[in-house]
């Protein structure tokens, strides 16, 4: 039986100037997500929590909390882009084009347009990466720029992955 490690992402070195990863999953925004996201930063816009106040407005219902767009845009990357991310150092240029509602389907990609090596530590590159999030038909709802220190493949922590003993577990049914 051979064994395989699942994906632990990607390392510095792994990335390629112009390379474009379509993060591979989507997810429906609820009301219960804009509800919690929107009272957990103590947001107070109405729009975003008052289903009556929203219907008065130009979009006739609830608008997703921009900053819940924006985080789970970024969180949909860290499979491709950060997951052996060292720091964030910045998001720049962050738009949102088009209004998200309570029940889009968001997905994303990223393509990577700037590497370089750091000159402070040498146990990490940089990564700058141009990412865009777009709901169910196609239609932009956010794009920003994500610069951040990912580790060398031989310089990152390894986690340890508590399990038992291999000889302790019965064998794997086919």
């Amino acid at each position: 039986m051979t064994e395989r490690q699942g994906w632990r992402g990607r390392y510095f070195e792994d990335f390629t100037l112009g390379d474009v990863y379509y993060h591979p999953l989507g997810r429906t925004v609820t009301t219960t997500d804009n509800m919690w996201f929107t009272l957990l930063t103590q947001n107070t816009a109405m729009v975003h929590v008052d289903h009556h106040y929203a219907a008065q407005t130009e979009f006739e219902r609830p608008l997703v909390d921009s900053t819940f767009t924006l985080a789970l845009i970024t969180g949909q990357s860290v499979t491709d882009v950060s997951q052996n991310v060292m720091a964030n150092l910045g998001w720049d240029e962050v738009r949102l084009p088009a209004p998200v509602f309570e029940g889009d389907t968001l997905y994303s990609r990223s393509k990577v347009i700037a590497l370089r090596e750091s000159r402070s530590r040498p146990n990490v590159g940089i990564v700058t990466v141009a990412t865009e999030g777009f709901n169910q038909d196609g239609v932009v709802v956010c794009s920003f720029k994500r610069t951040l220190l990912v580790y060398k493949r031989d310089h990152a922590p390894r986690p340890q992955v508590p399990r038992p003993p291999e000889d302790t577990l019965p064998p794997v049914q086919e």
